[in-house]
């Protein structure tokens, strides 16, 4: 009779106890070509740190695309696909985060929204848990619009967001407000997003020489990003206004709310190990 019970307990025991996901996690980057996100794009000391927070840091990868072409082409979303479902097959990934900065939360929308667009949509849908979305240009930028019409912007932007590529041609605000109108969830009126998709919103550019937070991330890149505010609202990144960072999903936490110092996260700084940002995406991982 004992060993009945214990056999029971033993057998009630394995079933409760759920199996540990393999869990994974992949860096997106924004708008640009890029060859070596680790290093140019996000630098090592920031993957390093976030990727700690997965059940085994070593299932991470940082992807390589051409965000410069439209979202649902072979060249962006296509090799984003191609990336993801290679990471997914080749470490066994059961649950995925996906951590997104600028124009690439608009890239992952496209597949998350169009699960019928590709035949590898599907399981990458079913395998992401989350995404974090760093400074996301859901409703686009006003300078977009200033770049493609080829103002003063043209060379201030040409190392922010390229110049008049296609990438930077949907980046403007009517232009995402159609798709997000007609092919992208998860903005107000449409259907929401099959999963979690929170941001963190930059809120503020500081370029003070004299103040030392002016410098991470470099400082001329603060510089730059500080011209470019004035001709946005005033709760902005320096390329983004907060309420194009916010059009999507809904709000992890605003940049002063959070960072070391409540200091506020410039694009560029939203995207390296600034103010504490990288512990406190690895914590939440």
């Amino acid at each position: 009779m004992i060993k009945l019970i214990l056999s029971t307990l033993f057998s009630f025991m394995l079933i409760s106890i759920p199996a540990t996901a393999n869990q994974g996690l992949a860096f997106i980057h924004g708008t640009g070509n890029q060859t070596d996100a680790y290093n140019d794009y996000w630098t090592g000391s920031f993957v390093n740190e976030v990727r700690q927070g997965v059940n085994n840091p070593s299932k991470y990868t940082v992807i390589n695309c051409e965000f410069e072409e439209y979202m649902w082409t072979s060249r962006a979303a296509g090799c984003l696909a191609d990336q993801l479902t290679t990471f997914i097959n080749n470490q066994n990934i059961t649950e995925l985060v996906l951590l997104t900065h600028s124009n690439g939360g608009n890239v992952v929308r496209w597949i998350l929204s169009n699960p019928t667009w590709d035949s590898r949509y599907p399981n990458i849908i079913n395998k992401v848990s989350k995404v974090i979305a760093l400074a996301p240009s859901s409703l686009g930028t006003p300078l977009a619009d200033a770049v493609v019409q080829g103002n003063v912007f043209e060379t201030t932007l040409g190392w922010l967001v390229g110049y008049d590529s296609d990438a930077v041609k949907m980046q403007q605000v009517s232009w995402m407000s159609s798709y997000n109108q007609n092919w992208l969830y998860g903005t107000s009126g449409r259907p929401a997003l099959p999963v979690t998709f929170k941001s963190v919103i930059g809120s503020d550019v500081d370029s003070s020489p004299f103040d030392s937070d002016s410098y991470c991330a470099g400082y001329q890149n603060q510089l730059a990003l500080e011209i470019t505010q004035n001709w946005l609202d005033s709760c902005s990144d320096g390329f983004l206004e907060c309420s194009s960072q916010r059009g999507a999903g809904t709000e992890w936490f605003t940049d002063k709310s959070r960072t070391n110092g409540s200091e506020p996260l410039s694009h560029q700084q939203s995207r390296r190990d600034c103010f504490n940002l990288d512990t406190i995406i690895k914590n939440d991982i």
